[in-house]
């Protein structure tokens, strides 16, 4: 595989995490999309697929390559020993004092495991609905696993107050994520979902959700990359 080769396998690999608009813009600057040899032509033919002008599509690729820097210093996995099958989050926000029920199946990468460092979405007053018992930031497992074993948890956490955001940053690897949020019937507020998103919270944007009649947001995640924020936020 030549240098080109390997570079644009990259480009398209951080680029799949992108929204699809600046991952069309993305793709034909840097001639991995669109193939014409100058690089106003390319410009040009992405800013006709997006329906743009032609400045705007250049202030998105420069937009976009700051992206690729951040994605591509993404924080690494974290070594061995575990990662989440998948992680169900429900929130109900619609009371004096949310609360948020975790439940996750996670892996054994290793023989003798005995422990989890859980990354959890908040932070809060937590407690063992089943699966182990929390010490700190971790939890002990009831018994060590083997390798390929897979282990369930579920966590309650009760919060004094949360900020307009709720998110998984997967510090290993994390196949699944399932979040719901419950607003109320009252007045729900507006909803955007976060995939795969940068630090920090004051430049999400995110792409608009529904909230159904019962005031409730479902969303879902698969192959999430460690590192970056999966959720939701709302004002």
């Amino acid at each position: 595989m030549t240098v080109r080769q390997k570079l644009s396998a990259r480009l398209t690999e951080l680029a799949e995490h992108l929204p699809d608009d600046l991952r069309l813009v993305t793709l034909a600057a840097f001639a991995i999309s669109a193939r014409q040899p100058l690089y106003q032509d390319r410009v040009s033919w992405a800013a006709m697929q997006v329906d743009r002008d032609s400045r705007t599509v250049r202030r998105r690729v420069d937009e976009a390559i700051d992206q690729l820097a951040e994605l591509a210093a993404a924080v690494p996995v974290a070594a061995g020993g575990w990662r989440t099958a998948e992680l169900c989050v429900a929130a109900a926000l619609d009371r004096d004092r949310p609360e948020v029920l975790e439940r996750r199946r996670i892996v054994a990468d290793q023989d003798d495991l005995r422990e989890l460092e859980l990354d959890s979405p908040v932070a809060g007053e937590a407690d063992v609905f089943y699966g182990g018992t929390l010490t700190g930031a971790g939890l002990v497992l009831p018994r060590p696993l083997s390798r390929g074993e897979s282990h369930d948890v579920a966590v309650r956490v009760r919060l004094s107050s949360l900020p307009p955001y709720l998110v998984c940053v997967p510090g290993r690897p994390c196949d699944r994520f399932d979040l719901r949020l419950r607003f109320g019937r009252g007045s729900a507020p507006r909803v955007w979902k976060l995939h795969g998103a940068f630090q920090p919270a004051p430049q999400w944007q995110g792409d608009p959700q529904p909230v159904d009649r019962a005031g409730e947001v479902h969303l879902r995640f698969r192959s999430l990359t460690p590192g970056l924020a999966y959720g939701a936020r709302w004002e």
